[in-house]
């Protein structure tokens, strides 16, 4: 009996025991099954695919390629000069997801606070956990303004400011000023600086790290180029911080498919334009159609929106059985009854509004004119913030530093 009771696990102490940081993460499960075939607007991928030009390259890749590990060399000089960087600040990763792990195992120890704004990436989370930090986080304000005096607070000995600029699942932005002013006001605090919707919104922070030693910004081939299941991302920072990371990065961690066709991907221009202009089209018409119909949402500078339409779970399902996929957020504190909808294209758009109208339908009149209440408070309460935050009439100049990041 007793030997069995070992072979079945149940003796105490049996078999190697995890790490107590393990243990105690909240991991993060996606929903990744059973999603071929269905309008995917629930992890902001291309919902169109990737670029003719990476398809045509595929095409040509001979087993070689397949069969020797991956070089990086190419890679690496090619998106260096696409950021219009030099090749030693640039670390080629397994898509951003990498890069957040090895900034934690690079610069983060037990004890060490980690710092980001909430609601944010979940990932944050799990890597500072893992890690055994302490992880600070500070509420975005109201109407998804940059708290940039609170986080400035929170990050007094600290070593890792985590923040995404277009945020998710807000689409809010973080002004450039004001992430240069944190990285001064704190050089011994790594801050990363999350840009994987950086084509939709088109302000990057890559000019801090001309003055800024602790900066680093991360990019992805995953949204825009449509390259989500080859993993590819970079992060992009001064050489010392380069070398700490590919200290502890695995030596083939980039997928050698990636590295091959991701100069197929820049160069297919017409490809990024065509999404980029797209999404901006389908997030104007959603919002403007969820306005239509008394549903609140947030300003996006990303190729999603964050809209709050009370039974959240109900709804995903409801759209799930008719074929479309959206990411419940009401796991997030703030955003209970929240859905996220990737923007995808006009007509991906529309598809959706139809299926959403169905379902308004079906939850009642009643209903109906409860969610509009809801949304014409928050849009006053937001309004009001506005208000208060706008202060005494602005120079032109100052008027043109507001304009350098939209709200």
């Amino acid at each position: 009996m007793r030997g069995a009771a070992v072979s079945k696990g149940g003796a105490k102490g049996s078999g190697p025991r995890p790490r107590p940081e393990v243990l105690a993460v909240r991991p993060y499960v996606p929903p990744l099954e059973g999603r071929r075939g269905l309008l995917r607007l629930d992890f902001n991928e291309n919902t169109v695919g990737c670029p003719p030009a990476v398809l045509r390259a595929l095409r040509r890749l001979g087993a070689e390629s397949v069969a020797t590990y991956p070089e990086y060399g190419r890679l690496q000089a090619v998106v260096a000069r696409h950021l219009g960087v030099s090749e030693d600040r640039v670390l080629p990763t397994g898509g951003i997801d990498e890069a957040l792990h090895l900034l934690a195992q690079a610069f983060v120890a037990r004890g060490d606070g980690v710092v980001t704004p909430a609601p944010g990436f979940v990932m944050y989370r799990v890597y500072a956990e893992l890690a055994g930090a302490e992880l600070r986080t500070v509420p975005w304000g109201p109407g998804a303004v940059f708290p940039e005096a609170a986080l400035r607070r929170a990050m007094r000995g600290a070593r890792l400011l985590f923040v995404a600029t277009p945020n998710n699942p807000t689409g809010a932005t973080a002004p450039v000023a004001a992430l240069g002013r944190l990285a001064a006001a704190h050089p011994r605090c790594v801050v990363a600086i999350d840009e994987a919707y950086f084509e939709f919104h088109g302000v990057t922070a890559l000019p801090l790290l001309r003055r800024c030693a602790n900066v680093v910004v991360l990019r992805t081939f995953s949204k825009a180029y449509g390259l989500a299941a080859l993993r590819l991302g970079c992060v992009v920072a001064r050489p010392p911080v380069i070398d700490a990371l590919a200290r502890v990065r695995s030596p083939y961690s980039v997928n050698g498919l990636a590295a091959l066709l991701a100069e197929a991907a820049l160069a297919d221009r017409a490809f990024l334009r065509r999404t980029v202009g797209g999404a901006r089209r389908a997030v104007a018409l959603l919002r403007r159609e969820l306005e239509r119909r008394g549903v609140h949402s947030w300003p996006s500078a990303a190729n999603f929106v964050l809209a709050r339409f009370g039974r959240a779970s109900e709804l995903a399902e409801f759209l799930r059985r008719r074929g479309i996929l959206v990411r419940d957020q009401s796991g997030h504190p703030g955003l209970e009854g929240c859905v996220r909808v990737g923007a995808g294209t006009v007509e991906q758009t529309r598809r959706f509004l139809g299926v959403l109208d169905r379902w308004l339908d079906l939850a009642g009149d009643g209903t109906r004119r409860r969610w509009a209440v809801q949304g014409i408070a928050l849009r006053l309460r937001s309004g009001q913030a506005r208000k208060e935050r706008k202060g005494p009439q602005r120079t032109q100049r100052e008027r043109a530093r507001a304009r350098e990041v939209r709200p």
